[in-house]
């Protein structure tokens, strides 16, 4: 590929060694989770939400637990400022969140932004200005003294900003461009404002630190924000936050390893909405802390309501393959995998211990609103017979012996295969229904009777190409009386192989089916199904269709 000499890392090592975080091996609490959705999520639609959009995604926020919700930059545009008004002003948020307003270093937008939240109860007031070597010297073409002090003045007015309205807000600085920033500046910066501002442990103070672009390995990231954890200043009244993108593809990875690296807190956005590849997502985030036991502390049991209001409001799309959301992420194509989730719920249904170990399935769909009939087993050309019966069985109550499902998932990948289609549950069942149940013609069975003597005597009345006779037969059982009567008067030869039979739970308790195997002199099996209200009838039914299916009358 041309032109690979034309770029450079540019990102900065911290000066020593910050390793520690590598000794850990998962996030074992939930960090303090603040949504941007409303404000950095929002600037990067298409079309920016309105004022019932945003308030109706604000009330889903709470509801999913956000505590604190970064609503916008009141400062930037008159329906910014609306919504922050709106929200005070008809007391919309409720006494445990905090929303969180942005604005530069800079003094007009700063007074703009205090008016803007002026009565709310609880507030966060972020403060940022860009500090990276290609932004002072392209942008703001300053010396590092001078965006230094940028900060420091920003900081002093925050101050007195909140004594002037008599407010004890909590503040958060972010050196935006952390990530293009030479870590040992990058800690002078972040250290001058906290002087500044003087935290307490009733009053700390935030310290984010964005990867306004990402422009590293995920170790790289975290070993920046080690080296900063580390040497802050009054630490203990540090609120470490982080705010990955997701320009290399790997915001989640960033999140985590700076979590484990001492990050306290983290902002991002649901489904990774944002600028240019997005934010990191939060939802991926808490999903993967649930998947290893540890609680989230956000809601995320309906999935789908939460991915319709989402895609409603802010007009993107979830991403088929998007984890955890996306609509295919628990989808098994492939007969092995329908076989193995198949096995693993019927184990866990039998002798599991509660915990979840399903193969191929990282969790149970069913705990974020999934379904199984339509969300995991998916019927297609390359399903197989495991994904097959567990779609008839789940759903519909049968249980078909192991080769009869073989039988029927060759017969459904034909269909699949030649319709070039997915194919519903209620496709499979119909397939099944017409191709193996209650087959009638070229023998139609109308009437059977048993006298139970020495053996089963059986007397049946059939229809065989559009005649009625009566036929007799013997056998050690009824179905055997009827496959006797059968093969003697039709000159037909045939061995049952299988009978199986159970009544129908789900749909209907009254009925009962049957399944039979039928081999005949050349060893080719043919099956045959039926149901029926009384379970002799569904056998001898099953029989019928399998006759009728071998083709040799």
């Amino acid at each position: 590929m041309k032109n690979f000499e034309h770029y450079k890392r540019g990102y900065y090592m911290p000066p020593e060694k910050s390793t520690k975080w590598v000794e850990k091996e998962y996030v074992d609490k939930a960090p303090i989770w603040c949504s941007v959705d409303l404000r950095d999520g929002n600037q990067a639609l298409i079309v920016p939400m309105n004022l019932d959009e945003k308030l109706e995604f604000f009330k889903e926020l709470v509801r999913i637990g956000f505590k604190e919700i970064e609503i916008g930059f009141p400062a930037a545009s008159e329906t910014e400022y609306e919504f922050c008004r709106t929200l005070i002003e008809k007391d919309m948020i409720p006494d445990d969140v905090t929303i969180q307003v942005l604005t530069q270093a800079r003094p007009h937008i700063i007074k703009k932004t205090f008016e803007a939240i002026d009565g709310a109860k609880n507030a966060i007031v972020h403060l940022y200005n860009s500090t990276s070597y290609a932004q002072r010297t392209q942008v703001f073409k300053k010396s590092q003294e001078e965006i230094l002090q940028l900060a420091v003045d920003g900081a002093k007015l925050l101050n007195q900003m909140a004594e002037e309205h008599g407010v004890n807000y909590p503040f958060e600085y972010s050196p935006e461009s952390f990530t293009g920033t030479e870590i040992d500046y990058a800690l002078e910066v972040c250290n001058a404002v906290i002087k500044e501002w003087k935290p307490t442990p009733d009053r700390k103070v935030i310290i984010n630190l964005p990867a306004t672009v990402e422009m590293s390995l995920p170790h790289v990231y975290a070993s920046q924000i080690e080296y900063m954890s580390e040497h802050l200043i009054d630490r203990e009244n540090v609120i470490l936050s982080l705010h990955p993108h997701n320009d290399r593809g790997c915001g989640v990875a960033d999140a985590e390893l700076g979590i484990l690296a001492g990050a306290d807190r983290i902002e991002g956005t649901l489904f990774g909405n944002g600028e240019r590849t997005g934010n990191v997502d939060i939802i991926t985030l808490a999903m993967n802390m649930f998947t290893h036991g540890v609680d989230p502390e956000l809601d995320l049991s309906d999935i789908p309501k939460l991915t319709e209001l989402y895609e409603r409001v802010t007009n993107m799309h979830v991403y088929e393959r998007s984890p955890y959301t996306g609509k295919l992420v628990f989808a098994a194509f492939s007969g092995s995998h329908q076989d193995a989730i198949a096995k693993g719920m019927k184990y866990r249904e039998d002798q599991g211990d509660g915990m979840w170990t399903v193969p191929y399935l990282p969790l149970n769909p069913e705990d974020i609103g999934r379904k199984y009939d339509g969300d995991v087993i998916r019927i297609n050309s390359q399903s197989g017979k495991g994904g097959i019966g567990y779609i008839l069985q789940s759903k519909y109550g049968f249980d078909l012996p192991a080769k009869f499902r073989e039988d029927l998932g060759y017969t459904v990948k034909d269909v699949s295969d030649k319709a070039h289609k997915e194919l519903s549950a209620a496709e499979v069942l119909d397939i099944f229904q017409r191709t193996y149940v209650n087959i009638e013609g070229p023998v139609q069975m109308l009437e059977c009777h048993f006298v139970q003597g020495d053996g089963i005597s059986t007397e049946i009345t059939i229809m065989k190409y559009g005649e009625k006779k009566v036929y007799h037969g013997k056998g050690n059982g009824r179905l055997d009386a009827v496959s006797n009567a059968i093969k003697k008067h039709f000159d037909i030869d045939f061995k049952i192989i299988c009978y199986e039979e159970h009544a129908l739970q789900v749909g209907s308790n009254s009925q009962a089916v049957a399944y039979v195997g039928l081999e005949g002199k050349d060893g080719i099996v043919t099956w045959g199904a039926g149901i029926k209200d009384d379970i002799i009838d569904a056998s001898v039914y099953a029989l019928i269709s399998a006759i009728n299916r071998t083709g040799v009358l």
